[in-house]
């Protein structure tokens, strides 16, 4: 049996992870002097509360070294004959190289740290597609390739509602020269190079769905798998009902949680997708 790990960040729910069998090491979250484990002491809801109230704007720490160690224990203990973990991009994240450390101090079973250079549901559909072979009964090193492979074709498309977010968590990197100033737009985003890169920019939250209405036709004939990231935007079940109908199956849709919604912010709307 090969395990899949992955951070929080990745988004994905709950049921879905237990279903693949996926394991999930959380960041931190602090607000001020009050730190949580994401997903363990503090729950989306309980987030997006906060974040919303008068508290201090969160910030975000990733997993120790020992938070891996005890995983890649844990899950040796369990009988996996070996261990696949899959990151966010360490370009916004120091929980690549907990990893990594982490798995130079662990030698009871083989373990691949693959630093994704993804985030969000864009990491996640690369997770369930490890995962589903890891499932099928594939080889370590079937396991690896394939998360290595799938990593490297899935991409996301984001409008946000505002960037005073990443701005406030620094995570604008190279969408900053395009935006610059502009506070009154609905700045589009990619995820490009593992860091936040501009896909474009719009004055209404109309037209930013209609733009990612628009990517979603784009891709809709080379697209494998399709889902949907959000932070609890207007109209979100119909434009639920209508990519699922655009698509013909099934879809993920993932909440954003403390780890991407410190720097995404309320109102997020975007589709990821996995590319043949």
């Amino acid at each position: 049996m090969i395990a899949i790990v992955t951070d929080s960040g990745c988004d994905l729910p709950v049921d879905l992870l237990d279903e693949r069998r996926v394991t999930v090491v959380p960041l931190t979250i602090r607000f001020g002097e009050d730190e949580f484990i994401d997903r363990e002491t503090l729950d989306a809801d309980a987030f997006w509360s906060r974040l919303l109230s008068d508290a201090p704007h969160p910030s975000t720490a990733a997993p120790s070294v020992g938070r891996f160690i005890e995983t890649f224990e844990s899950l040796a203990d369990d009988g996996a004959d070996g261990i696949v973990v899959m990151n966010m991009s360490s370009s916004i994240s120091a929980t690549h190289r907990s990893a990594e450390l982490a798995k130079e101090a662990f030698t009871r079973v083989p373990v691949d740290v693959i630093d994704t250079r993804l985030v969000s549901a864009s990491l996640g559909l690369a997770v369930l597609e490890a995962a589903g072979a890891a499932l099928d009964g594939a080889s370590f090193e079937a396991v690896s390739s394939i998360a290595r492979d799938a990593s490297a074709s899935c991409r996301l498309f984001a409008a946000l509602d505002t960037l005073e977010y990443l701005r406030r968590g620094g995570r604008i990197g190279r969408a900053q020269a395009f935006f610059g100033n502009l506070l009154d737009v609905k700045p589009l985003i990619s995820f490009e190079g593992g860091e936040v890169t501009a896909a474009g920019r719009v004055r209404t939250r109309r037209k930013a769905v209609e733009a990612i209405r628009e990517r979603l036709g784009e891709i809709s004939g080379s697209a494998v798998t399709v889902g949907i990231l959000h932070s609890d935007p207007p109209g979100l079940d119909v434009f639920v009902d209508e990519v699922r109908a655009a698509v013909g199956a099934e879809i993920v849709v993932a909440r954003l949680g403390p780890v991407v919604g410190t720097h995404a912010g309320p109102g997020a709307l975007g589709i990821v997708y996995r590319e043949s």
